[in-house]
């Protein structure tokens, strides 16, 4: 399976420290932990939003919640 991306950055989670770090804690890969945990992950794209870039996003929300389109 294709790894996760940034909808805006284009990092995959194994290219961003944070996800590397929770995934060690979590006893995960980069990748699962995206597909498990992450609250923009939509996947019907395989995208989500890494932390920096929703910020500069200016943090979208919806009553449904959030995905990555």
């Amino acid at each position: 399976m294709t790894s996760p991306t940034c909808c805006r950055c284009g990092k995959t989670p194994s290219q961003i420290e944070e996800y590397v770090e929770m995934g060690v804690l979590e006893s995960m890969e980069p990748d699962q932990l995206v597909r498990e945990g992450e609250g923009t992950y939509n996947p019907e794209t395989n995208r989500f939003a890494c932390t920096d870039c929703y910020i500069a996003m200016g943090q979208p929300s919806s009553r449904t919640g959030w995905r990555a389109p």
